[in-house]
């Protein structure tokens, strides 16, 4: 669940394999690209035309990003659920610059055009982004915790 702005949903190829890092407080951090194709039926011709594709950056936090650097590559079909976040900035040049950015909440693989095997992962329980509370069952609510993680934090 999406802590602010606005819930995105979207199926799109990985351009490049994420890549993992961490934060100076141990947080796991995954980034990686995705690019979304849109197709629709040309009724005059009856044929498929693609437009252009949408590329966004997605970062996944925690456990969530750990796995996401085990189990997607780039070319990997995948649905990422999540918080779209929009920067804007001044390049080199002087020109304004603007990036489309994905919090991931979830990113799964696309069953469209493939099979996945399930390996469940160990629950870790002091990952302040998952949300999985203490080892007595006494679940936190994670990343809607104030300061339980900050998605401004640099990852390096």
């Amino acid at each position: 669940m999406a802590i602010n702005g606005a819930t995105i949903t979207v199926v799109g190829n990985c351009t490049r394999d994420p890549e993992l890092r961490f934060t100076n407080s141990g947080l796991a951090v995954a980034s990686f690209g995705l690019a979304v194709n849109f197709r629709k039926m040309n009724r005059q011709t009856g044929e498929w035309e693609e437009e252009d594709p949408s590329f966004f950056n997605v970062t996944a936090f925690g456990q969530l990003g750990e796995n996401v650097a085990e189990s997607v590559a780039k070319g990997s079909r995948v649905v990422v659920v999540g918080r779209l976040r929009i920067r804007n900035w001044e390049g080199n040049e002087g020109e304004r610059r603007t990036s489309a950015e994905i919090v991931a909440d979830e990113v799964a693989p696309s069953l469209r055009f493939a099979t996945a095997e399930i390996t469940k992962t160990e629950r870790r329980y002091d990952d302040g982004a998952s949300g999985g509370g203490d080892r007595s069952g006494n679940r936190g609510s994670g990343i809607d915790d104030i300061g339980a993680f900050d998605p401004d934090e640099e990852p390096f």
